[in-house]
């Protein structure tokens, strides 16, 4: 005990130290005038150190940049249903097994399930596995599903269409869910069992043995100006290292991103494609509450080339509440097009907006989704490090479904790192394992087979029928073979490349919100709880600034400004009166990634911002 009080009273030493160095230089006028010249001859947007690297900073010089670090078995990344169905797998096999294993699992929301959104229609499948006894534990599984719901919408009308049995939209055996709830609840069940969780970390970087495997994770540095110099409060993050590492980031994780190129695992699979889901909670008039029945549309307001639908879900929580959303496809092609506004518009159709009347908007969200499927699986696995759940994009995507897989990955993941770790007579050619087993086992469990079997629903949308040919598709082609076409169709290619310029499209007008069913995107953004402290970089980073004016704006009319569903990109008058310059609003960031997949140029690229920051959602 008396070595590590020592040991942290150096460490506050330095700190100390380190903080009177930064004020003297800090204060030096020439550095001050130096900075200003800067910003008059070269505006900047982006401040962040992944842009602008802090060993050509003068700013940096003399900071000490040492990082702790812990020793682990197994690292996750990312507290959401796949990595915390991991994390439980794991520790009940080693419980099993008489075993010690350590697991930490690393959560960039400030509390388990604060960043967790999804409709949510839960296929207990999974969870069946991973807990048997899921009732008698108090899983917050309140609704059973007791009506299913599907139809298309004109401008006007309804066209109701029959929900054939062993179609994927049948939700017979379902949950309606509040995702983040159930979230927290698995999280509780995981630190019963003695996984060490630590939310409010976010995961930064990859950590990289000399022989090129994983080595872990470091989480981000804190106390870092707006300008991207040190505080006098700068802390280094800490360094977690594990024999294997498992990213559940979710859809489109920021590490992932970097795994993808660095071990070329998107090498034989299609570009991923994505979809973006807004949410709003509302609790309704009593008398048109139905609790336990599920809605679905597709067709208007978007035309047939876009796709995407909507969900209505009666939940039964102890009071008449609704959760409601609207998906759109990110392949869309008019850059005048804004998911937000065509969420709010929907709300208006005849057959919805009744059931909203007299209730009351509680909360609101929204999040990307994985809509490539089968065809666009990266690798699995690589040395020191797997990938479970959305980050690699094992969604059924006609069910709108996840989560179900998502836990499946990680309990099929666990038992794969399990049985190498307690493997006396391993011998891995890296330091880092490379458990290659978990995707050899996973293609052989139902997960490959549903995922499988669905492949071409999505991509047949594509046709000169858009939507409607898919729904064709799905009737003929899915009803009566189950996904034994001897055929696997293909995807058009990566959703930022579909955007048509701006002089080929037709701008859309959409109508003002009144206030009572829709609503303004700032009041919305109000709603999800979300916060950053402000003086930070922006995480939203641009490789290179003058892209957003010169190419996007010009080209495109700034298609950011509109796809971002937390109005976090702007384009404000120059002062002169002559152009524009973009503004970027990160502290309204939902940490959806949508502007990181859409971006047209692809110049932004998204990273973590502090600990703890983004959406506070509660339950959705």
């Amino acid at each position: 005990m008396t070595d590590l009080t020592n040991l942290f009273l150096v460490f506050a030493a330095h700190q100390c130290f380190r903080a009177l160095k930064l004020i003297k230089r800090d204060c030096l006028p020439s550095l001050h005038i130096a900075r200003c010249a800067s910003a008059v001859s070269v505006p900047r947007i982006t401040t962040h150190y992944t842009i602008h690297p802090r060993d050509k900073d003068k700013r940096w010089e003399g900071v000490n940049m040492e990082r702790f670090a812990e020793e682990a078995d197994v690292v996750i990344v990312g507290a959401g249903p796949a990595g915390l169905s991991a994390a439980i797998r794991l520790k009940q096999l080693a419980a099993e097994h008489s075993k010690e294993i350590r697991v930490c699992l690393v959560e960039k929301a400030s509390q388990i399930g604060a960043h967790t959104l999804s409709g949510a229609c839960l296929e207990p499948r999974s969870l069946q596995e991973l807990f048997p006894d899921w009732k008698e534990r108090g899983a917050p599984l309140n609704t059973p599903v007791t009506e299913d719901k599907f139809g298309i919408l004109t401008k006007k009308y309804r066209i109701p269409v029959p929900i054939l049995p062993g179609l994927p939209m049948v939700n017979h055996g379902n949950y309606i869910v509040r995702l983040g709830h159930f979230v927290s609840w698995l999280g509780e069940q995981a630190e019963a069992l003695g996984v060490e969780v630590y939310p409010g970390y976010a995961a930064a970087e990859v950590l990289f043995h000399e022989d090129g495997s994983v080595k872990g994770i470091a989480t981000n540095d804190v106390g870092i100006q707006k300008d991207g110099a040190p505080k006098a409060t700068f802390e280094r993050g800490l360094e977690l290292h594990a024999k294997v590492t498992v990213f559940a980031e979710g859809c489109h994780g920021h590490l992932a991103k970097q795994l993808y190129k660095k071990y070329n695992l998107r090498e034989k699979c299609q570009p991923q494609s994505y979809g973006i889901g807004l949410k709003e909670l509302w609790t309704i008039d009593e008398k048109k509450w139905k609790p336990g029945r599920v809605e679905h549309t597709v067709g208007w307001p978007l035309d047939r080339h876009t796709y995407g639908g909507s969900f209505l879900y009666h939940l039964n929580e102890g009071e008449p509440l609704v959760a409601l959303g609207f998906v759109v496809g990110l392949d869309y092609q008019n850059p005048y097009l804004n998911p937000f506004r065509e969420f709010q518009r929907w709300k208006h159709h005849p057959s919805v907006q009744p059931t909203l009347e007299g209730g009351t908007r509680i909360a609101y969200g929204a999040r990307a989704l994985n809509e490539g499927g089968f065809q666009s699986i990266p690798k699995l696995t690589f040395p020191g490090g797997l990938l479970i759940g959305c980050s690699p994009g094992l969604m059924n995507v006609p069910k709108i479904k996840g989560t179900h897989t998502a836990m499946k990955s990680g309990m099929v993941a666990s038992e794969a790192i399990f049985s190498q770790l307690i493997n006396e007579n391993l011998q891995s050619k890296t330091i880092g394992l490379d458990v290659q087993e978990y995707e050899e086992n996973l293609k052989k469990s139902w997960v490959w087979k549903e995922l499988y079997a669905v492949r071409n629903i999505r991509p047949s949308c594509h046709s000169i029928l858009g939507v409607y040919g898919g729904m064709i598709y799905t009737g003929v082609f899915y009803w009566l073979l189950r996904g034994m076409e001897p055929w696997t169709l293909k995807h058009p290619g990566p959703d930022f490349a579909q955007l048509k310029p701006a002089k080929d499209c037709t701008p859309i007008e959409y109508p003002k919100p009144d206030g009572k069913i829709s609503f303004d995107l700032l009041s919305s953004v109000a709603l999800s709880g979300t916060n950053h402290e402000h003086d930070q970089p922006a995480h939203l980073t641009l490789k290179d600034d003058s892209i957003p004016v010169s190419r996007n704006l010009a080209v495109f009319d700034g298609p950011e400004q509109r796809f971002c569903p937390a109005g976090v990109y702007e384009y404000i008058p120059l002062e002169t009166g002559e152009g524009s310059r973009l503004q970027i609003n990160a502290q309204n960031c939902v940490h959806c990634k949508t502007c990181d997949i859409k971006d047209p140029s692809q110049n932004i690229n998204w990273v973590v911002p502090e600990g703890g920051g983004g959406p506070a959602y509660n339950g959705m």
